[in-house]
């Protein structure tokens, strides 16, 4: 049960429907609605009453509806007891992609923890799909997602790009597929290299999916995240797609054992951006993180762009 969760039911009840609560919590209506049976479930009743003419307290929660108030007081009280305090020395949890997590993450963690020493950052990798659902519903703070030409920002985020980039075949230097000036789709079909495939809910999933016509390898992996997708290569299971700040400066291509050739799609970029949930209150903790990526991404040269 998080605090959130209480605060939104508060807001349901005060509004008398989840659309105009929504609107207030700068929610979608699905993730606010999806937050509410989330704590119906934990807590084994239903809080709601749902009618075509707006959502209202259930019975049992009426009966439980000055609990909810009272934690919520209480929650108030201990925030103003320990002051700005509760802003700086909280958990900041950060959801992420795996993309650009050499160059960019870990250098960002490393500046905000001399800053920050009292506050722990939590990193969590996850699909992109995933991060959008707990940063709607309060479980992260932050989240650092690929963006490819054309996607949408959801509803109720603030988006800001951090890098630009081109997608790229991550290979090992001793791969036929090395020795290319640009790979293609019919390179990528030929069946000579397997082809390690994000899951459904990453960009690049998408992406290939685009790149290859909607055609498939004679045979392929799927994994979870750039960084388990380069460590495949490095092991000589075959290749990967990746945006080429993901690949650029790692570890694993410093020391030779993986590289990346240009793919024969020139036009398409994919850009990492910083998302957040729009809201009046910020912890100071997570709002000085977000800068910190920010500053990071300036000295990389990344042509930072917050939405409007």
């Amino acid at each position: 049960m998080r605090i959130e969760q209480l605060e939104y039911i508060a807001a349901v009840t005060r509004l008398g429907s989840l659309r105009r609560a929504a609107e207030e919590l700068h929610l979608s209506q699905p993730a606010l609605s999806e937050t509410v049976r989330n704590l119906e479930r934990e807590l084994g009743v239903d809080l709601l009453e749902r009618k075509r003419s707006g959502a209202r307290m259930s019975a049992e929660g009426r009966e439980l509806l000055p609990h909810i108030v009272n934690v919520l007081d209480a929650v108030d009280r201990l925030r103003g007891a320990a002051g700005e305090q509760h802003r700086i020395s909280r958990t900041v949890r950060v959801g992420t992609v795996n993309a650009a997590t050499v160059p960019l993450l870990i250098p960002t963690v490393r500046v905000f923890r001399a800053t920050h020493p009292v506050t722990q950052v939590e990193v969590i990798g996850a699909r992109q799909s995933e991060i959008v659902r707990a940063l709607s519903e309060g479980g992260f703070d932050l989240g650092l997602v690929n963006h490819l030409d054309g996607d949408d920002t959801p509803a109720g985020f603030e988006s800001t790009r951090l890098l630009d980039g081109r997608p790229v075949l991550c290979v090992r230097p001793d791969s036929p597929l090395a020795s290319l000036d640009a790979v293609s789709p019919a390179d990528l079909l030929d069946g000579h290299e397997p082809l390690i495939v994000m899951r459904a809910g990453y960009v690049m999933h998408r992406y290939v999916h685009r790149f290859l016509d909607g055609r498939g390898p004679l045979f392929s992996y799927s994994t979870d995240g750039a960084e388990m997708g380069k460590l495949m290569v490095a092991e000589g299971l075959g290749a990967t797609v990746l945006p080429d700040f993901s690949v650029i400066g790692d570890p694993l291509e410093r020391r030779g054992v993986i590289t990346c050739r240009p793919l024969t799609d020139s036009t398409t970029r994919v850009r990492l951006m910083l998302q957040r949930r729009r809201t009046d209150s910020v912890p100071r903790a997570a709002g000085d993180l977000h800068d910190t990526f920010v500053r990071r991404s300036e000295e990389l040269g990344g042509g930072v762009t917050p939405s409007p």
